[in-house]
């Protein structure tokens, strides 16, 4: 006989048939036997009511569920009221540090931007120029509308990642070396694609500084003497413009940073006109 898995094992069967009682075995139940007692189990809390976001404001793009807002013109830094001294290091800034190739730009905004105090991000010019890797326009092979089409568009993303960066509570320091007398692509169109509140500064050593840093250079970065003391000259046109200009000749990066923060101050307490 079988017998379903899990079943009690009936007691083993005498030769008459009648099953033999063992020692402490009562035999079956008579009816059908009553389950265990079970412990009463507790009841199941609902679940808690989902948290609301924070309503997002229309035409904000968002990640996951961190608001971005966008990023429109900067506007001019407020100045504190007098006599309290800005702090640059604390101040949510965009600002563009212009300078002949040698100048030592990228290297004071790099400087500077690590060590300020609030979140800084840096944005070279010719980094992202160089993002175009097929069809790179040089214009060491000849200025011609590629060219300036490339350095426009790059004007343009920088411009646009500014924005976003200043809307977003990180400041932005920029570099590029744009000549004061073409200020409809240079200057101009870094006050379009940022906003007013962009501040310049002009880096200009002498030019056998310039010279001596740009024979350390290596690729399409490094240009010929020829070409270094043609920028420079056009360079020294910054004077006289008002701009605020940074000899840094005698400097190290980190003086020049210092002088920057001061140039700065100055600069919130009475932004230049351009």
């Amino acid at each position: 006989m079988q017998h379903a898995v899990g079943s009690p094992l009936p007691p083993p069967h005498q030769p008459g048939g009648a099953p033999q009682q063992q020692p402490g075995y009562l035999g079956a139940p008579s009816g059908p036997v009553p389950p265990a007692p079970q412990p009463p189990v507790p009841p199941v809390p609902p679940p808690p009511a989902p948290v609301p976001h924070a309503p997002v404001p229309h035409g904000t793009e968002t990640t996951g569920h961190v608001p971005l807002p966008p990023g429109g013109p900067v506007p001019m830094p407020s100045a504190p009221p007098a006599p309290t001294v800005p702090d640059p290091t604390a101040t949510t800034l965009a600002v563009l540090l212009i300078g002949p190739a040698g100048a030592g730009k990228t290297s004071v905004a790099k400087f500077w931007a690590d060590h300020r105090r609030v979140p800084t991000a840096h944005v070279s010019l010719d980094d992202v120029r160089e993002w175009v890797r097929s069809g790179f326009a040089d214009p060491q092979s000849g200025w011609n509308d590629h060219s300036e089409a490339q350095y426009r568009l790059a004007r343009r993303t920088c411009g646009f990642a500014a924005r976003n960066f200043l809307a977003n509570g990180i400041s932005c320091i920029l570099d590029d070396a744009i000549f004061p007398d073409r200020p409809a692509v240079g200057l101009g169109g870094w006050k379009r694609h940022v906003g007013p509140g962009l501040l310049p500064v002009v880096l200009l050593p002498g030019l056998e500084v310039v010279l001596e840093r740009n024979a350390e250079r290596s690729g399409n970065r490094r240009l010929t003497d020829e070409e270094v003391a043609r920028i420079h000259g056009r360079m020294a046109g910054w004077y006289g413009s008002g701009l605020p200009i940074i000899d840094n000749s005698q400097m190290d990066v980190p003086t020049t940073a210092r002088v920057l923060d001061d140039v700065l101050a100055r600069a919130i307490a009475s932004p230049p006109k351009w």
